[in-house]
């Protein structure tokens, strides 16, 4: 007999009522350290005292009234995500996939606004992640996230990333946008080098393509920066962003200029729950803390650390670890033994991290972990990977 809930995911075997700051903790008290933050969702870790305040006082106040009425709250946000990125202008969604959806569509439209309905498609790379919708399925073009779904998309094409031939061959005139992760997360943490962002930046200016930065994962001041694309000195015309802009509220936005958004006319596109005054004023919350330049100054120092005992921990267990990657704190430690081998020894030694491609375990901690956190998460990384050796 089926279960209640659908049983489409493989779920460890911890339920968690309690999260305090870099820790969640399960019904009979044991603690975890949580390495994984919800999948780079709690950049301010767990029951932050001001979201809390924010949730709490917008609860009594309006849940809710759709985007048939004004609402204040997200005018607060849009103006913030404007004030701080390229972007003009945001829609606000629900999730991760539904701002990527919004990006393909804000894509389509501008070149059909324009007079030139023929241009349709979308570039997109191998190894690339933008969510679980027929659309986003489509543009990652893998067989696990596909199969059993077809008939997919049309109008994708998928290229080998890192391939700037082929990349220059494919930018015809039906080319409506190239789609990019700065550092594809659910790939296996692969961060694109600098060069190869300004170099798509500068064939879409010359074909006149949009160029769509995924930062679901990447953005946020995950990195150290707000968003990933700025270390490289570029900006995209469209971006996705989710996952830590509502630290664990439902909220996600398309950002774009004003140009790129030009055909997304009234009408054109909406959402029910998007942006309503709960999420937003969560969202406004976070976006104080992680925009301001001390906060992300400090998310660089704590992932100098990290990363120098990342190293450390690497070179003392060359059997279990191949090398570590990534920008900020978004961390990839690539295995030689299997990936989910070093997450379940993780768990024995009360440690959360997160799976990825290319046998990679991501380390995605609170963007405010103390430097004793992660003193601690490694040690016990360590004592994970010692374990593990012993049973080679």
């Amino acid at each position: 007999m089926i279960p209640s809930i659908m049983p489409t995911y493989g779920r460890a075997k911890m339920t968690f009522e309690k999260g305090e700051g870099s820790w969640l903790i399960e019904r009979d008290g044991t603690r975890y350290l949580d390495f994984g933050g919800g999948i780079a969702v709690t950049g301010l870790g767990h029951a932050h005292p001001d979201l809390v305040r924010v949730v709490q006082e917008q609860a009594a106040s309006l849940w809710h009234t759709s985007n048939l009425y004004n609402i204040p709250a997200q005018q607060e946000l849009a103006d913030k995500l404007v004030a701080e990125t390229f972007a003009d202008t945001c829609f606000f969604t629900n999730s991760g996939a539904e701002a990527m959806e919004c990006a393909l569509k804000t894509a389509r439209k501008y070149w059909s606004s324009k007079g030139q309905p023929e241009r349709v498609n979308i570039i997109t790379f191998t190894g690339s992640f933008h969510g679980r919708t027929l659309a986003t399925i489509s543009a990652a073009a893998s067989e696990k996230l596909t199969d059993g779904f077809g008939p997919l998309l049309p109008g994708i094409i998928n290229l080998e990333t890192g391939d700037h031939d082929a990349l220059t061959a494919a930018m015809d005139d039906t080319i409506a946008a190239v789609v990019v992760e700065p550092v594809q997360g659910e790939g296996g943490i692969i961060p694109l080098p600098d060069a190869c962002l300004k170099g798509l930046r500068d064939l879409c200016d010359l074909t006149g393509a949009l160029m769509i930065c995924d930062e679901i994962q990447c953005g946020m001041g995950r990195t150290g920066k707000l968003f990933a694309h700025e270390w490289a000195g570029v900006t995209p015309d469209i971006m996705a962003v989710a996952k830590g802009i509502g630290n664990g509220f439902p909220l996600g936005a398309c950002l774009a200029t004003e140009d790129a958004a030009s055909g997304m006319t009234a009408g054109s596109h909406g959402s029910t729950y998007g942006g309503n005054p709960l999420a937003c004023s969560v969202g406004s919350a976070v976006m104080d803390h992680i925009a301001d330049e001390e906060f992300l100054a400090e998310v660089s120092r704590k992932a100098g650390l990290m990363r120098q005992k990342l190293e450390g921990l690497v070179a003392s267990h060359p059997d279990i670890f191949e090398l570590v990657r990534g920008a900020g704190l978004m961390i990839g430690l690539k295995c030689k033994v299997p990936n989910m081998d070093v997450i379940a020894a993780g768990y024995k030694q009360e440690i959360l991290s997160i799976p990825g491609g290319d046998n990679v375990i991501r380390i995605l901690p609170a963007l405010n972990i103390g430097d004793d956190e992660i003193a601690e998460g490694v040690a016990r990384l360590d004592r994970a990977a010692t374990a593990l050796e012993a049973a080679l």
